[in-house]
């Protein structure tokens, strides 16, 4: 069974008529079509014509950005295809993964997507070390600065305050509280 899958961006006043003309003249049995970004993860109709496919099934879609506007989706959508058991057709682009050469050229995008990832890692791993050696913070900033830290610890050993009453007062979560109380405890012991 051919499947097809057309798509338009919402408000863009585009026209799904070309894509579903050319679906149905490369033989599609079914034909999924909705108005949403390529961008947008959660397409319901893309969703459902997955779910659709089978054994031998092949998704078939106009243009290539019609399934995808990111190569790494792209892939987590070809991925899905195969599990299935089902090929992929492009029309404009003339790829066709049911073929020796498409499934090649499927590969190769596969293998720029893991090399994009991979040098992507190094370059963040890179920067983060150097960030580090010149003595830079790196992750979230502390909620409390060292003198409010104190002033709860303070308050709670004089018993001015439970831990929601001085998370109140401090503006931070109950558990933010807390841990400071535990912190400063496990330092009284060592």
């Amino acid at each position: 069974m051919q499947i097809g899958y057309a798509r338009v961006s919402r408000g863009d006043s585009q026209d799904l008529a070309p894509q579903l003309r050319a679906l149905r003249d490369a033989g599609c049995d079914a034909i999924h079509q909705e108005e949403a970004s390529g961008g947008q993860g959660d397409r319901a109709e893309l969703a459902a014509a997955l779910k659709r496919l089978g054994p031998g099934d092949v998704l078939t879609v106009w243009k290539l950005d019609r399934l995808s506007r990111s190569l790494r989706d792209l892939l987590f959508t070809l991925e899905a295809i195969t599990a299935a058991g089902a090929g992929f057709r492009s029309l404009t682009e003339a790829i066709d993964t049911t073929t020796a050469p498409g499934r090649l050229m499927t590969q190769m995008l596969g293998a720029f997507a893991e090399f994009e990832r991979a040098m992507i890692r190094e370059r963040t791993m890179n920067g983060l070390a150097h960030a580090r050696k010149a003595g830079r913070h790196l992750g979230r900033r502390p909620s409390l600065t060292a003198p409010q830290r104190a002033e709860i610890i303070a308050k709670a050993e004089t018993g001015q305050g439970s831990p929601a009453q001085l998370a109140n007062l401090f503006r931070v979560s109950r558990s933010t509280v807390q841990r400071v109380l535990r912190e400063h405890r496990a330092g009284q012991v060592s």
